[in-house]
């Protein structure tokens, strides 16, 4: 039997000791990948690096795989029948396949096992199979499209720019969310509202409970959602007695997560643990090689039918209630939902591993698997509608309270949170009492609400994957390599677990941007989709390839005709101040600028204007005085991405440091005067 990892061999040599006692096997691993397309050279007849004209791929032989190779015929040809039990995903048939082309074997047996028990590997004895040529095919035409973008488009931003740049399929489009995300994050302007809560007093402190202004019911719009009238707010906030419109008691139902499939294991463990997605996977690996946990490379989150009675005797010996019936949980477009998710082989087995990583993992994947199929967590929840006795202002004011409490606690009992997600329910107790329909209620206290917008969040490594999986890129085999290669290419930095993009990054996708396909979202969801379809036969290897490369070699071509020098030219940008020194771009806080490199002599600046210096917004002198110091204000205007709009006072360079927000009517507003 030829595997994958040598972790599995101890594992089943013990499996073949009990299911097969007395036959002579011999276990032998081919330690991943044996054949490669070739990592340099590019002969004559071939697209690029080892992919003919024809969109055939030529394999050789990796240095760890000669040797593999070498021992493993001499193996095979001692052997009376050949079983090749590579991981049962994509990759895995395709491992088969090249072992089966390089060693020579003739009809070999493909066993497929989702588990290391004795059940499992004596089962899949029983049910032998044959390389499926369907997953190869795919398997295959993922590897040639990854090699055809790499490097042609690689080749070509080094030809552009002179620098080693690269560019992947998936990669390229992981980097591209993350430019996004930071380009928004630059071009986000924060907006001050306000809002107003009304506080009640109870029998006791902890009785006391609030409801909040409806500012959505007659005071904003979809145009304008924010309401920005602090003195209105303080208004509504002084209300004295408001009455009872509407009151609701209800129950809801908080269903547990789903167990952990591939891309829910990483955000679990990275949110959790702090670990990236490469280290969660070696220490899944290790469980999975050693039978404690399912196969951990899967996209379907739900549990086998024969699972269940384990789990139930499990659940009964805590103490818990489990569902009547399986809990199943919706699988995303395009899963393999043969592969089953990531469960304890054993469910009885409190503690599996042989490293305090391995345990902790192994720990979070049980009762994840168990806690999905507990009773539903229930609240009783409270609805108050309430407005206010007079109107403000000529305005009806309308407000809401809800508070909710924990009844039964279901599978919250045994997991307390869902640490797939960034950002964790908060349930809110607000103990309302009783209320009659129009009963008047006198108000303890009011207060304002005071609101920033924030801007859109950083991706982490684990929403980062959630967002490719979101969007149909990339498999579960992949994420883990797509975060080490932005990773290790300085393309993204990671702060406090945040990817921030790096002007490297940056550089690459302003080079790709609007000039190659493969970098869009939707294309490259659809490609996997076509992928998939060759892996179960609904479309053709080649057929797929031939689109992709008709497409990137005219986008190719196009790239050539309006580049006149592959080569980056050196251009210099005099200062116009000092008109000594050059002008340098600086990557600032708020967005690029220029600013002169002889700077404290001369502190020129200049706004970018698409990579070069633009013309310094001159600000006018108004008919309006500064209030700390009487001179006259200045509008500062500057639009774009990274603009700003604000009033300044004129005597800034002697040492007046005094600036006013813009009102509308480009008016400063002398109440909110900052600095001095």
């Amino acid at each position: 039997m030829i595997i994958e990892s040598s972790g599995k061999l101890d594992k089943l040599r013990d499996v073949f000791a009990k299911i097969r006692p007395g036959e002579n096997w011999k276990v032998m691993p081919s330690l991943g990948h044996i054949r490669d397309l070739p990592a340099s050279g590019n002969n004559e007849g071939e697209l690029t690096t080892g992919v003919r004209n024809d969109l055939t791929p030529v394999y050789e032989l990796t240095d760890k795989g000669a040797k593999i190779v070498s021992s493993l015929k001499e193996a095979v040809a001692k052997a009376s029948e050949v079983y090749l039990a590579t991981d049962p995903d994509r990759e895995g048939e395709s491992i088969a396949w090249h072992i089966q082309q390089a060693v020579g074997i003739r009809n070999p047996v493909r066993v497929k096992f989702p588990e290391i028990t004795a059940s499992a590997v004596d089962n899949a004895l029983k049910s032998p199979l044959r390389i499926d040529m369907k997953l190869v095919a795919a398997q295959e035409a993922r590897r040639v499209a990854d090699r055809v973008i790499g490097y042609l488009v690689s080749s070509e931003l080094r030809r552009q720019t002179g620098e080693a740049l690269s560019a992947g399929r998936v990669q390229s489009v992981a980097l591209y969310l993350v430019v996004l995300r930071e380009r928004e994050i630059r071009a986000f302007r924060s907006t001050l509202h306000y809002g107003a809560q009304l506080n009640f007093a109870g029998a006791k402190m902890t009785d006391a409970w609030c409801v909040e202004w409806m500012t959505a019911e007659g005071f904003t719009t979809d145009e304008q959602p924010y309401f920005m009238d602090r003195a209105f707010a303080r208004l509504v906030a002084d209300v004295p007695v408001v009455q009872v419109t509407g009151f609701e008691d209800s129950t809801r139902t908080k269903n547990p997560p789903a167990p952990f499939e591939t891309v829910t294991l990483q955000q679990a463990a990275s949110n959790s643990l702090g670990w990236d997605s490469a280290h969660t996977m070696k220490v899944a690996q290790a469980l999975f090689d050693n039978g404690h946990i399912t196969y951990h490379r899967t996209d379907n989150p739900n549990i086998s039918e024969e699972s269940m009675p384990a789990i139930k005797a499990v659940a009964a010996s805590l103490g818990l209630a489990t569902v009547a019936k399986r809990r199943v949980f919706a699988t995303s477009e395009g899963a393999q939902e043969g592969h089953p998710a990531t469960t304890p082989t054993h469910w009885d087995v409190v503690e599996a591993g042989t490293t305090p990583d391995e345990q902790v993992l192994y720990r979070m994947i049980r009762i994840r698997a168990i806690a999905s199929q507990l009773m539903p967590a229930e609240y009783a929840v409270r609805t108050v509608l309430m407005k206010a006795v007079d109107p403000v202002q000529g305005k009806q004011v309308l407000f809401r309270g809800k508070g909710e409490t924990l009844i039964s606690e279901g599978w919250l009992k045994l997991l307390q949170g869902d640490a797939t997600s960034d950002d964790d329910e908060q349930d809110s107790a607000n103990p309302i009492p009783v209320l009659q329909l129009g009963q008047i209620v006198s108000v303890e206290s009011g207060e304002v609400l005071e609101k920033k917008t924030r801007s859109p969040k950083r991706y982490t490594e684990a929403s980062l994957v959630g967002a490719l999986k979101a969007n149909g890129i990339g498999r579960p085999a992949t994420y883990a390599a797509i975060m080490g290669n932005i990773k290790s290419r300085q393309y993204v930095r990671e702060v406090k677990r945040f990817f921030h993009a790096e002007p490297l990054g940056e550089q690459v996708i302003d080079r790709m941007e609007g000039k190659f396909t493969f970098l869009q979202v939707n294309y490259t969801r659809e490609l996997e989709k076509d992928l998939d379809l060759i892996a179960t036969g609904q479309t053709q290897y080649k057929p797929v390839l031939q689109s992709l490369v008709s497409t990137l070699q005219s986008e190719l071509g196009q790239q050539a005709e309006s580049i006149a020098t592959y080569r980056k030219p050196v251009i210099t940008h005099p200062c116009p101040d000092c008109k000594t020194n050059d002008l340098r771009l600086i990557k600032g806080a708020n967005g690029p600028f220029w600013a002169c490199k002889g700077y404290p002599a001369c502190n020129g600046t200049f706004p970018d204007a698409g990579g070069k210096p633009g013309q310094r917004k001159v600000a006018v002198v108004s008919e309006h005085k500064c209030v700390k110091c009487d001179r006259p204000l200045r509008h500062n205007v500057k639009k774009g991405k990274t603009g700003y709009n604000f009033w300044g006072c004129s005597g800034f360079r002697e040492g007046c440091k005094a600036t006013y927000p813009n009102l509308k009517g480009d008016k400063p507003d002398f109440d909110n005067v900052k600095g001095g």
